[in-house]
């Protein structure tokens, strides 16, 4: 039986003056009518689904004006909110039992945002893909012949693969649906060794053919955000508010652009190879080094956990092995000789090892341990 790859397909909807309308009218009436459902959840201590449509569902039917499957979603978003919420509790993510953050948290209910996202089944949303518009369901009726468009990958896509919910979002003025797509798994080919991968902040990611991939454009667009973040901040004008929501997707999508650009190069360069792809287990870093103030900054700005979340699941689609290994050492341990010690690392960018000589970047050498970590690791796990 062949496995699948979740994916998330974003479109972007190009809806008439008066569609849109609608489309808001809709988000605002299911987020009040959210918000209502969060209010009983949190009086009655009752968070199951279905125990929550017993006290709501008729209710929020009559107020808000909602469709049958609308009310069901609206009711779902809510009980997924309160999961979601729980789980933080349980796992120290609110403070913890008594902190001041976890204690205000606890003694309110959740509420929504006037235009958060809302759910849609194949009932409320029709897609016509040869003609690329949706029919969807709205409190003022339903629209029909809303256009779309997106890249011919996403198309292609989503004419393919699209099964499951979507989610109508309203963002930076623009309008989208997130659609769920369920894209066949490819097989795993067998790696002929594999190509290391040191993630890092001076180079965002550097592999073992020496390849760099340098951080220092998206730092300095980081730096200029802040440094432009706190002159805004420090006005406390109303058009300084203005200009701050405009700006705060901004540069997420700049590194996360940054960051697929670096992620399609790395898995290419390893199909084209026939390699596997390495790369550290990063997980609990941030938790682990311990840094000065401004360090801290750029450290805590650093995208390397969705880095490695594009390599992997680019990877799985071209059928490319992917291996974690653990990073300790990696910077210092000589790739030749494998002598390990922190006086081979004099400066940032050079690895000069004391005992045989062997001189490199200090991050293609890390990039090469990572590698052979990797083929040993693979073995260990593939052994006959």
């Amino acid at each position: 039986m062949c496995s699948i790859v979740k994916l998330v397909v974003q479109v972007k909807l190009l809806p008439t003056p008066e569609q849109a309308a609608a489309l808001e009218a809709t988000l605002h009436a299911v987020n009040t009518a959210a918000d209502l459902v969060s209010a009983v959840a949190f009086d009655q201590q009752c968070f199951r689904n279905y125990d929550l449509r017993e006290h709501t569902y008729d209710r929020i039917k009559a107020e808000y004006g909602l469709a049958a499957q609308a009310a069901q979603h609206v009711i779902k978003k809510v009980a997924d909110a309160y999961r979601t919420f729980h789980a933080n509790l349980r796992a120290g993510n609110v403070g913890a039992p008594g902190a001041k953050r976890r204690t205000r948290a606890e003694s309110r209910p959740i509420t929504f945002r006037p235009d958060a996202a809302q759910p849609y089944d194949d009932r409320c949303l029709s897609w016509l893909m040869q003609a690329r518009t949706v029919s969807i369901w709205t409190t003022c009726g339903r629209l029909k012949n809303v256009a779309f468009t997106g890249s011919p990958e996403q198309l292609k896509t989503l004419a393919a693969c699209r099964k499951g919910e979507s989610d109508l979002v309203a963002r930076d003025g623009g309008w989208y649906l997130y659609a769920t797509c369920e894209v066949p798994d490819v097989p795993v080919t067998e790696p002929e060794g594999f190509l290391g991968v040191d993630l890092g902040i001076a180079n965002i990611a550097t592999t073992g053919d020496g390849t760099r991939h340098s951080g220092k454009g998206l730092n300095a667009v980081r730096h200029r955000n802040r440094e432009l973040r706190r002159r805004l901040q420090a006005k406390r004008t109303k058009s300084a508010r203005r200009l701050l929501k405009k700006r705060r997707r901004r540069e997420a999508r700049f590194a996360a652009d940054t960051n697929h650009t670096i992620a399609k190069q790395i898995v290419t360069e390893a199909e084209r190879t026939g390699q596997g792809i390495a790369l550290e287990d990063l997980q609990g870093i941030r938790d682990r080094v311990r840094l000065r103030k401004p360090q801290r900054v750029t450290l805590h700005s650093w995208s390397f956990h969705q880095l490695g979340s594009f390599i992997a699941y680019k990877a799985r689609r071209a059928g490319i092995a992917l291996i974690h290994v653990d990073p300790a050492y990696t910077s210092q341990q000589c790739s030749a000789c494998g002598h390990t010690e922190r006086a081979n690392r004099p400066d940032q960018e050079t690895f000069l090892c004391t005992s045989c000589g062997f001189a490199e970047h200090a991050d293609v050498n890390a990039a090469r341990n990572i590698a052979a970590r990797g083929v040993a690791g693979w073995a260990v796990s593939h052994a006959a």
